[in-house]
């Protein structure tokens, strides 16, 4: 067996064998369903009722706003206006909507005030406004003689419906769940591109201060060191997504089963209520699913795989000269904020330009190059890209690695064996060129 292989499979053996790496393989997908049902219930609980006076001197507005589950209204408009604000400013109200006497709508536009202790929503604030402006423009249609009850029927409600070229009917929102359906993957690759590349440059540090590296080079070439490390965290990587995809098919396979197997062996009117439910819940939900079934899924998933490798190759060549060049771990921060700033970047264009024009410039530009390809390739896949920009992304991608590996086993070469001195990026540079 190679020198290679056997750093390769030393790493991948210290890794899956590694207590935190078993327990969290297990626990992580229960953590990711928990945190998701906690936000769940959390977005779902009903808030604390607020209370808000309202101070009305025109007597016009104040039976427009209607108490709600989340806030309750009091007419106090003939208590004096010095006393509300005591109340407010001692927490007896929430807030405080003061609305002068004034003849004209025109002026009163203006002079509406909230009052309150702490600043409120803007959503809220909107809110008044617009039930305020709906009731004053009601108004200014009377006093100029149209008749609202006309006005409203005449207002047109118009649905666009979507039609695809080939003429089967599209949906509305379906690249909002293009988007997350990319961004999730991507949202995946660039947080395992930086747990794993952590792990790969902590174990060189680690090796690095122990003096255990010393022995280590004796027999092997920086060179395969370095590679061996990559490949061998990579695999476990990738022992640890087959994992997760298993339990997440058997979990799907046994809720199918459990959930599936009483509906179509009972009977009579319980066979029927349920029948009658599922037809109900059909119709544009069943759509919904049929076009999430008919995206690219085998593309997605083997892209997903591949720019996982990639990005991760890339990426770790970084990480592994990193923690070669330094002796501990918080003198890495300064060298860690341009690899990270790439893989945010990729986040943030892959959700504020793909999810609007996925095949624009932007979006295919930053899909080839190879530090944000990995995030922003795989928001675009869910769209429909072509093959042939696919394969230059890979290949650009892979080639890039090819070169990044070939500067940073420079850098790793040097800075494996130097110790007590603080590196800086004139230094680094002075290592490429050695």
């Amino acid at each position: 067996m190679s020198k290679l292989a056997l750093i390769v499979k030393r790493e991948f053996i210290a890794k899956v064998r590694n207590k935190s790496f078993i327990v969290m393989t297990f626990l992580s997908p229960l953590l990711f369903v928990g945190i998701g049902l906690f936000v769940g219930y959390l977005s779902n609980m009903k808030s604390e009722l607020k209370t808000i006076a309202i101070h009305d001197e025109t007597g016009r507005f104040v039976n427009e706003f209607k108490s709600d589950q989340e806030f309750k209204y009091l007419n106090l408009s003939q208590v004096d206006l010095k006393v509300l604000k005591d109340s407010v400013l001692h927490e007896s109200y929430e807030g405080l909507l003061v609305i002068p006497n004034s003849a004209q709508n025109h002026s009163l536009q203006s002079k509406v005030q909230y009052i309150s202790n702490d600043s409120p929503s803007v959503n809220y604030i909107s809110g008044l406004e617009e039930i305020i402006a709906k009731k004053m423009t009601a108004e200014n249609f009377q006093r100029v003689g149209l008749d609202t009850l006309k006005i409203n029927k005449a207002k047109a409600d118009v649905s666009i419906q979507l039609t695809k070229a080939s003429g089967e009917s599209a949906l509305k929102g379906l690249n909002e769940i293009k988007i997350v359906i990319g961004g999730a993957f991507g949202y995946l690759i660039m947080m395992f591109i930086i747990l794993y590349g952590n792990m790969v440059m902590r174990s060189v540090i680690e090796e690095k201060t122990s003096r255990i590296i010393e022995v280590i080079i004796s027999s092997v070439k920086p060179f395969q060191l370095m590679m061996g490390k990559i490949i061998g965290t990579s695999l476990a990587g990738i022992l640890q997504f087959l994992i997760w995809a298993i339990l997440g098919l058997s979990a799907m396979f046994v809720m199918s089963s459990v959930f599936g197997a009483p509906m179509g062996a009972s009977g009579g009117a319980e066979a029927q209520a349920l029948q009658t439910a599922q037809n109900q819940m059909g119709g544009e939900l069943q759509l919904y699913l049929n076009e999430i079934w008919n995206l690219p899924i085998g593309t997605i998933l083997t892209c997903f795989i591949i720019y996982f490798i990639g990005g991760y190759f890339l990426y770790s060549s970084f990480y592994a000269s990193i923690g070669a060049a330094v002796d501990n771990e918080t003198d890495s921060q300064q060298f860690l904020m341009p690899i990270i700033m790439p893989l945010i970047l990729g986040v943030y264009i892959g959700f504020f330009t793909v999810v609007n024009d996925p095949h624009g410039t932007v979006a295919t530009v930053f899909s080839m190059v190879p530090l944000t390809s990995p995030i922003v390739m795989m928001m675009r896949i869910p769209f429909g890209v072509p093959l042939w920009q696919i394969v230059l992304s890979i290949t650009i991608l892979f080639g890039t690695f090819m070169g990044v590996v070939w500067f940073a086993s420079k850098i790793y070469r040097v800075g494996i064996l130097m110790y007590g001195k603080k590196p800086t990026w004139k230094e680094l540079y002075k290592w490429l060129k050695y």
